[in-house]
């Protein structure tokens, strides 16, 4: 499954057909973006999408490897440029502030990648997951594969901090209707994980077809109400703090 992961144009050619039907702009994770990059007026959106979170209030470029999820982007879109993370075409600080919306565990080279976001911005945000969390049930107790390899694709806060110097880190509790179909966007909705067409949009479930016995235990355990019996005190939660979190540095340079 890493291996898989580090071919990211491929892998979006091959699972983003429908990711902007499943994988919609939640807002109140816009509006934490939003704040984040706070007086930017200029914004590269590293690993755009299908176009999720850039700021309609601003100057946006987006880059974006993938042609599949290039196509996918609205008329109303940014402009994109077809590119990858570690090779940004564009000169030292060309823009205010650059974001990074859940892309960074997927760069070939995080830290050449990050390093570039450095170059051409002043403000560097990014949404990502702490690897030092337990992940939550789905991860826990039935893909435990998925939550090893989490701890080794995404940044631990130390690498970030390395990379791009002083941090702000803002845990991000998921909200229970999360309209954003991530991994963790279904913690309280366990129903969804058991549908092709939700984990065909989430790049560590993608591969993950409708006959594996994990997601029989889990249709299994779901029918006979063994995940209630586990799991039934999350259903009164509005929100989950599940380790994804928003982090923001602002580079200090000598002019």
């Amino acid at each position: 499954m890493r291996s898989q992961l580090s071919r990211v144009p491929e892998l979006y050619d091959r699972i983003g057909q429908s990711y902007s039907a499943h994988r919609q702009e939640d807002p109140r994770l816009a509006l934490a973006v939003r704040t984040a990059l706070g007086p930017a007026r200029s914004v590269v959106n590293v690993g755009a999408g299908a176009g999720s979170y850039e700021p309609k209030d601003l100057a946006v470029v987006a880059v974006e490897p993938s042609s599949t999820m290039i196509a996918q982007r609205g008329v109303r879109a940014a402009p994109v440029v077809q590119a990858k993370a570690e090779a940004l075409p564009f000169g030292d600080q060309a823009f205010d502030a650059a974001m990074a919306i859940l892309t960074v565990h997927h760069w070939r080279d995080r830290r050449q990648g990050l390093a570039e976001c450095a170059r051409v911005a002043k403000l560097v945000v990014c949404l990502t997951w702490d690897p030092e969390c337990d992940g939550f049930w789905l991860t826990q107790e039935y893909f435990p594969e998925i939550l090893a390899m989490d701890r080794c694709t995404f940044p631990a806060l130390s690498e970030l901090r390395e990379e791009l110097g002083v941090l702000n880190m803002q845990r991000f509790p998921i909200p229970a209707d999360c309209t954003d179909g991530f991994l963790g966007a279904y913690w309280r909705r366990p129903h969804e994980y058991l549908e092709a067409s939700v984990r065909a949009n989430i790049s560590s479930l993608a591969a993950v077809d409708t006959g594996d016995v994990r997601l029989a235990r889990l249709r299994a355990d779901l029918e006979s109400g063994r995940w209630q019996r586990r799991y039934g005190h999350l259903l009164d939660l509005p929100s989950l703090d599940i380790g994804y979190c928003l982090v923001t540095a602002a580079l200090n340079r000598v002019e």
